[in-house]
């Protein structure tokens, strides 16, 4: 019998995926209007291209098999309920809904939980009160190490009440210090600094990782693609990306410059990037450089 949740890996094989479609999440013009300076967005988005580049994500995930499981319209939340993966985190007990450090973003994890009863899928748990974890800050090293970001969206309190969830699935949970970047005010996750490719590959960026976790990647034979400096007005570090199974990984089109495929063995293709274990990587043009590399330009934003 297939298991109905689970999966506690960011590069493992994608069967089903709670997704929000643009369309439902920003509604008509003139909720977007009302929005999207309060959730600070660095512009108003292009409702007409987002609904079309998420119908070609859709293609995407249902050309790899996966079965994506659409969040409904939902008067409570805003625009930033695009972000599906901010507000729950999904392990082999169920899902445990998120306490969102965003305050405009508190009502989404009721509205998830509503949707995923109704699709038979088991909650584990919630955190409450005053603690506050959000997904973003969430990543899974391997299938029983969780990387959890202590920054201004996830506190300590939140991080206690999240490893009694998955005390019993889990064999340890790493809290990463995030820098404080551009405040409290601004986004900043643990995946802004880092986004799995595969089992012993994650693309990062360098600059603002930990030194403790950055070695602690490191140790466990993982091997590191750097991005360098975002671009002027671009304060997204890392593109996050979305893997279907190990290696497979797909982007959002605000990245063109960036195409990464994982073929045999550990290999990654990238306009610019370099791959470094250790002290040593080779950049763009071959070439090999000493100490930490000075990788090309790349650049995220998730918005949330």
């Amino acid at each position: 019998m297939q298991q109905i949740i689970g999966g506690q890996s960011d590069v493992g094989k994608l069967r089903r995926v709670a997704v929000k479609h643009a369309r439902d999440a920003f509604g008509d013009a003139a909720a977007v209007d009302r929005q999207w300076r309060d959730l600070r967005y660095l512009a108003r988005p292009d409702v007409t291209a987002a609904w079309a580049e998420y119908e070609h994500f859709l293609a995407l995930l249902e050309a790899a098999g996966v079965d994506p499981l659409r969040l409904p319209p939902d008067d409570t939340v805003g625009l930033d309920s695009l972000y599906a993966r901010d507000v729950s985190i999904v392990c082999d007990q169920g899902v445990i809904l998120c306490n969102m450090g965003k305050p405009q973003r508190r009502t989404e994890p009721a509205a998830q939980e509503a949707a995923f009863r109704a699709a038979g899928i088991p909650i584990r748990g919630r955190i409450t009160g005053d603690g506050t974890v959000e997904g973003g800050d969430v990543c899974w090293i391997d299938e029983r190490t969780l990387a959890v970001g202590r920054g201004y969206r996830t506190n300590d309190a939140g991080i206690r009440q999240l490893r009694e969830l998955v005390r019993g699935c889990v064999d340890e949970v790493v809290v990463v210090p995030l820098p404080h970047w551009r405040g409290p005010e601004d986004v900043f996750h643990l995946m802004s600094i880092v986004s799995p490719v595969d089992r012993d590959l994650f693309l990062v960026y360098a600059p603002l990782m930990p030194v403790p976790f950055r070695e602690a990647l490191l140790s466990r034979g993982i091997e590191l693609v750097e991005v360098a400096e975002p671009e002027p007005g671009r304060p997204r570090p890392v593109p996050r990306l979305r893997t279907a199974h190990a290696g497979a990984v797909s982007r959002s089109a605000a990245f063109p410059r960036h195409r990464a495929r994982r073929g045999g063995g550990a290999r990654v293709r990238n306009a610019g990037m370099q791959r470094a274990r250790g002290g040593a990587a080779r950049g763009a043009d071959g070439r090999r450089q000493s100490g930490d590399a000075r990788p090309a330009r790349a650049r995220r934003r998730d918005g949330a």
